[in-house]
């Protein structure tokens, strides 16, 4: 393998968890500045900043990206190949029922 590409790996194995530290290191500071004065809460360690950062993503964030995007594409392509499939009268069907489930709004399932 040449010199060039083992450089390139290197880079791409290392730079993401330095990404992830630097930030968790920034999501600590930044806690540790703003939330005691504000809200009263204690000072966090860096361990407890790294914490917080990969229960925030889990809970608000996802996980997305390139694999999410090609799995939503994927889902997608899926989908138009099965309305293709269908005939005229199976996707007006499939349109109806899907305006009936819409129309009522997410609040008025139940009544």
């Amino acid at each position: 393998m040449n010199n060039k590409y083992k450089k390139g790996w290197i880079f791409f194995l290392l730079c993401p968890p330095l990404i992830f530290l630097a930030v968790s290191y920034i999501v600590m500071l930044l806690w540790n500045c703003l939330l005691p004065e504000i809200l009263g809460a204690k000072s966090i360690t860096f361990w407890q900043a790294m914490g917080i950062l990969v229960l925030s993503k889990i809970l608000f964030g996802g996980f997305h990206g390139k694999f999410g995007q090609g799995m939503r594409e994927l889902k997608e392509k899926k989908m138009r190949e099965r309305m293709r499939e269908l005939s005229p009268e199976e996707r007006e069907k499939f349109k109806e029922a899907w305006r009936n489930r819409c129309e009522s709004g997410f609040f008025n399932r139940n009544k």
